[in-house]
């Protein structure tokens, strides 16, 4: 019976999640209130409460699920891709697709729906992008063993100027209301910027 009622709890959970995610994909720049969300969810505030303490706990738990989608994709583009520039145009491309696909996640991402929220939960966005940066700049740096050449920039350098361009994309989506989409014209950009990473 426990086991029972800890699944619905999880399941409640997600639901929240989802039904946070979902009202995200709103208009930009519109908050989102509890009383708004309990009524999507079809539940009392009270029962919000009772499932996450606060609002900006609500945000954390899609940060999370953030985090642990990109992570883990980019991991498997890393285990599966061995040449440096494939990898980061595939990473690069998931990021934007993954954008496109999520307009609500991608509010938070921009920081646009935390706009009055809990101050941390900025500091967690940064983090995310941190990280992501990390990621690039430690695959630019795998280059030698991938084709036996050193890039005369900074790694770090060049993997700032690509998330950039991730960052950039992103927030147009975000401002244009979601009708500039993040994936667009990738593929006639990206040569571009394989040419400028050859030369760099």
């Amino acid at each position: 019976m426990a086991v029972q009622n800890n699944k619905k709890k999880i399941n409640r959970k997600d639901s929240i999640l989802s039904a946070l995610a979902i009202m995200l994909e709103g208009k930009p720049g519109q908050r989102i209130t509890t009383a708004k969300l309990a009524a999507e969810v079809g539940v009392s505030e009270a029962a919000l409460y009772r499932h996450f303490p606060s609002k900006a706990r609500m945000f954390e738990g899609l940060i999370d699920f953030i985090e642990t989608a990109i992570f883990s994709h980019i991991n498997t583009i890393k285990e599966q891709q061995k040449d440096t520039f494939v990898r980061i145009e595939h990473i690069i491309h998931f990021l934007l697709g993954f954008a496109e696909q999520n307009p609500g996640i991608t509010r938070i991402l921009s920081g646009d729906a935390l706009l009055g929220e809990n101050e941390r939960l900025q500091l967690r966005i940064e983090h995310v992008f941190s990280k992501i940066e990390t990621q690039l700049k430690q695959t630019l740096r795998e280059r030698p063993t991938s084709d036996g050449q050193k890039f005369d920039m900074d790694e770090a350098i060049l993997a700032n100027l690509l998330l950039a361009y991730v960052e950039g994309r992103m927030n147009q989506f975000v401002r244009s209301q979601f009708k500039q989409k993040p994936t667009q014209n990738f593929k006639s950009q990206w040569p571009f910027f394989h040419k400028q990473l050859t030369q760099s």
